[in-house]
């Protein structure tokens, strides 16, 4: 993946109650390949974020230790912020509810502690670039939670959209990652790349989980 910046750095924030965690963390995010900072936030601070607290980051990775109720506001008010940046989670599990709720706010990233140490350098690039790191079957499940929802049952259908953004549109809202969509269309990944672009903004979205909870949850329930 694609690093955030023309030097191939990866601008990276750290937010955690515990400096150990911090420390740990910005260990394995080498430079020159990361541009690491960490920021010791106090409990109080974690729940109700002020703005310009933390650095602008291209990705922040936040400790999960604090009760769910405080990481989900950090999580948004981070969302609010910096619309552009991308959030890692890293926790001791990921129960269904708890990374549904994450994924709502705008989590890009799931990653267990106990996988860190291998993992988190792999995951930081990945949603850098503007992937997911999260269990496919997981996401999966998130997206079939979205759609069994009764009063979602019927897709959207824009407008708005090209022919082919259409068909791009289908492939991102059943979950497919680029390649998979420009296989099924028989175009090139930067093709795919370019409409998904268009598709976003017209939707007035950054972010491709955005899109699929926006669309499923827009819809009238059936009458």
């Amino acid at each position: 993946m694609a690093g955030a910046k023309s030097s191939g750095r990866i601008p990276v924030c750290i937010l955690s109650t515990h400096p150990l965690v911090l420390e740990e963390f910005s260990r394995l995010l080498p430079r020159p390949a990361f541009q690491v900072c960490g920021r010791q936030l106090e409990p109080r601070e974690a729940a109700a974020l002020k703005r310009n607290t933390v650095p602008e980051a291209r990705v922040y990775v936040v400790d999960a230790h604090a009760p769910r109720p405080v990481t989900e506001s950090l999580l948004a008010a981070l969302a609010e912020q910096f619309p552009g940046a991308r959030l890692l989670l890293v926790g001791d599990k990921f129960p269904e509810v708890a990374a549904f709720a994450a994924l709502r706010v705008g989590a890009r990233g799931l990653l267990r502690f106990a996988d860190a140490k291998k993992q988190l350098a792999r995951a930081v690039e990945a949603v850098a670039g503007g992937g997911f790191w999260v269990p496919r079957p997981l996401l999966s499940r998130f997206v079939d939670d979205v759609l069994d929802r009764p009063r979602n049952r019927r897709r959207v259908r824009p407008t708005n959209l090209s022919r082919r953004e259409q068909e791009v549109f289908e492939g991102l809202i059943e979950n497919l990652a680029n390649k998979e969509i420009a296989a099924k269309l028989n175009i090139s990944e930067r093709t795919v790349k370019f409409h998904v672009s268009n598709v976003l903004a017209k939707f007035g979205l950054r972010r491709r989980a955005d899109l699929i909870v926006h669309c499923l949850q827009s819809q009238p329930g059936p009458a």
